[in-house]
């Protein structure tokens, strides 16, 4: 027998649920085969008596793996504002000088961003103050890659209510939407399409969804589309109703939520 821990002891030391013995203590260099084996066994008759403490490690596990990644979160977005909100090469769309600014991150393939565009469209409309920024971050394949270049790329042409009706245009177009697309519909609003063409390849295009990959890697961002207001980072199409609360609430106290 394992001496001097009890049976009942000895497993709540190892699963951390005491400080009665330093966990330095219980290396396995400590016990020979028998005894390692007994503790696995002690560990195992614990476990399956008591299942419920495996879903409040779990439990826990995930409450910290939360904390640390809202921590990270908020260093990135502190670390990254500039970027965040006055970049260059975000597409800005609504009132440049808005009193509020609401940052998208989409891909023109993403479902869930086609439904969001739209709240958007919405917003903006009944909301004068609203500053957009509109980031590609072409998460979706290829196409998408491509269609993102050609948007990027039309940006250098179109401004304002212009490049929003691009966009939005762009955005409802059927089936997948890929570089063909993307230039077709470019040609249709009166774009010098050779200058496109020049401007398509220019490093400014790479550098542009460069930077945005980089910042949807520092703010965690796990797919489109994706959100931030008042420095508050919002996954997902939401809905018009809950944007518009945080909109207002950034209004009142300079939070995504008062």
């Amino acid at each position: 027998m394992i001496r001097p821990f009890s049976r009942l002891t000895c497993a709540a030391a190892l699963l951390g649920l005491t400080a009665l013995t330093p966990i330095s203590s219980l290396h396995a260099a400590n016990f020979n085969d028998s005894q390692r084996q007994e503790i696995g066994e002690i560990v195992r008759d614990y476990l399956m008596k008591n299942p419920e403490v495996l879903q409040d490690v779990i439990a826990e596990l995930e409450k910290k793996q939360q904390e640390a990644s809202t921590k990270a979160q908020a260093s990135a977005l502190k670390e990254s504002h500039d970027t965040i909100y006055n970049s260059e090469h975000g597409s800005v769309v609504g009132n440049p000088s808005g009193d509020v600014t609401v940052v998208e991150f989409f891909d023109y393939n993403c479902g869930y961003c086609k439904r969001a565009v739209a709240d958007l469209a919405e917003m903006m409309k009944a909301d004068p103050k609203l500053k957009v920024v509109l980031k590609d971050l072409p998460v979706l394949g290829q196409e998408s890659v491509e269609a993102a270049q050609v948007a990027l790329a039309v940006k250098q042409q179109l401004t304002g209510d212009k490049l929003f009706k691009y966009h939005l245009d762009l955005m409802h177009s059927k089936g997948r939407v890929g570089k063909q697309q993307a230039l077709d519909l470019a040609q249709n609003m009166g774009v010098d399409m050779a200058r496109l063409q020049k401007d398509m390849a220019s490093p400014e295009i790479k550098a542009a969804l460069q930077e945005n990959f980089t910042l949807g890697d520092k703010l965690g961002l796990t797919g489109t589309p994706a959100f931030i207001i008042a420095d508050t980072v919002i996954p997902g199409a939401v809905g018009r109703m809950p944007l518009e609360q945080m909109v207002s609430n950034a209004r009142k106290c300079g939070k995504a939520s008062c």
